[in-house]
């Protein structure tokens, strides 16, 4: 049971600090696809690849005490900010705990922003189609982001520059 919320802990504990739920989302989503063993199943949702089994997690680390979680008001928007304290590294040195080789690809990811990751994401979840359709996909799905041709190219050369990072 415990496996999955660990290796949260653990990723949260690595960068230190994880600002946004749906950045959070990309990032597993992402590393998933980069063959991190997370075990978290993932949908497509109105913000791309979401987990509802990754929200409960979360939610239950929180209320452990095992993560902090602090809400800021940006506007319109709430951001959540996620930290591992004292207790979930506690709870760390009980578990056996491996991000196999993702930590430097997730501190790498928690660079970008959760636009660009939510685009990363988008086009790993279409992977399996030819390039046109994956990106009519994006276009379709994601008109409310607005992403440009150049967007799409710049996310496809970080997908290889994080396959080089986690094969490395």
């Amino acid at each position: 049971m415990f496996k999955g919320h660990a290796k949260i802990v653990r990723l949260v504990e690595v960068l230190g600090e994880v600002t946004g739920r749906k950045k959070l989302h990309k990032m597993v989503y992402i590393a998933k696809k980069m063959q991190v063993d997370f075990d978290d199943r993932f949908e497509f949702h109105m913000y791309g690849p979401y987990s509802e089994e990754l929200t409960v997690r979360v939610d239950e680390l929180c209320s452990l005490g095992l993560l902090d979680e602090q809400k800021e008001s940006k506007g319109a928007i709430e951001v959540y900010r996620y930290t591992v304290n004292d207790a979930g590294r506690e709870f760390l040195q009980h578990q056996d705990v491996d991000l196999g080789g993702g930590e430097p690809l997730f501190r790498r990811m928690n660079e970008e922003n959760s636009r660009f990751l939510e685009l990363v994401s988008t086009i790993l979840f279409f992977d399996y189609l030819p390039y046109d359709e994956m990106k009519t996909k994006v276009f379709t799905l994601k008109s409310k982001q607005r992403y440009t041709e150049e967007e799409i190219d710049r996310a496809l050369a970080f997908i290889e520059e994080i396959r080089v990072i986690h094969i490395a």
